[in-house]
């Protein structure tokens, strides 16, 4: 792949340039911090592992630092941006720095979590910057809504991404991290400093890598066994048995469907696979 030109990137003048002109001010309610260093919106691209082939989803592209970079290396970018200002801005952006990728690009100015459908191409991938306070509802409902997704990469606070990457028995695995695993092969892909982002953070960043597979083989549905997942971790102190009593109907029944699963009912939620979760609720059936 040729080197990337340079001025087909923001620098950090031109994004603090453009967001003055837009009077734009980044907003904690939207969880806004904008990547103003051209190495590593190069360096998110090359750990996603896109190219010319994928269509790539993009929530919360912001004022178009990562967008022109994924532009650059795969066939089409669709953005999803929740700030009305930005979502009209950035096709104008594109035009002005990149003229000639500006047809790969559609934006979408919605809010992510209310995404149902994407216009075709379908996306083969999710690459993002996402706002730590959004980030792990979003790249659920997006897996769950958008199943060719094959491939997800995003940048979250670093805090979120030990959770998602975290395996059972750690310290913060919890209800994010056994989620994620109903839905792909999650990995850390590296850290990044608060130096990056415009207004800088109070805390680092982690990229997230994810790889769909399939969800483990069960009777009950995804609903099911993410029922049992909340119930577990709504009391992660206490045993099964006691943290799914009211999930069952009853602690006698919530033993019942642990052993049934070949589960200990002494165990405790953090201790399980995602299997073991499917398998639980399987034992319980819809109907009970």
């Amino acid at each position: 792949m040729e080197p990337h030109p340079h001025d087909q990137l923001l620098s950090p003048a031109q994004i603090r340039e453009l967001a003055g002109r837009l009077g734009v001010r980044p907003t904690k309610t939207w969880g806004q911090n904008f990547v103003i260093d051209a190495n590593t919106v190069r360096k998110i691209v090359r750990q996603a592992g896109v190219g010319p082939d994928d269509v790539v989803v993009e929530v919360g592209p912001g004022l178009g630092s990562l967008t022109l970079a994924l532009l650059h290396t795969v066939d089409r970018v669709t953005a999803i941006e929740i700030d009305p200002v930005l979502a009209e801005q950035l096709p104008t952006t594109v035009a002005e720095v990149a003229p000639e990728r500006a047809d790969r690009l559609t934006v979408l100015q919605q809010d992510a979590l209310r995404v149902t459908q994407l216009p075709d191409p379908q996306p083969t991938a999710l690459v993002a910057n996402l706002p730590y306070n959004v980030a792990v509802p979003v790249v659920l409902h997006l897996l769950e809504v958008l199943p060719t997704l094959e491939r997800v990469l995003v940048m979250v606070q670093l805090e979120v991404a030990d959770r998602l990457v975290a395996p059972p028995g750690n310290r913060v695995y919890g209800v994010p991290s056994v989620k994620a695993a109903w839905y792909a092969e999650v990995s850390p892909a590296g850290r990044i400093g608060r130096n990056v982002f415009w207004p800088a953070p109070n805390v680092d960043s982690g990229l997230v890598r994810m790889v769909r597979r399939d969800p483990p083989v069960t009777t009950a549905d995804r609903r099911e066994v993410f029922a049992v997942i909340d119930a577990a971790f709504a009391q992660r102190r206490k045993t099964l048995r006691a943290a799914l009593a009211g999930w069952a109907g009853s602690p006698a029944a919530a033993e019942q469907a642990l052993r049934a699963a070949g589960v200990d009912p002494s165990a405790r939620g953090e201790r399980l696979t995602i299997e073991q979760f499917a398998a639980i609720a399987a034992a319980r059936g819809p109907d009970a």
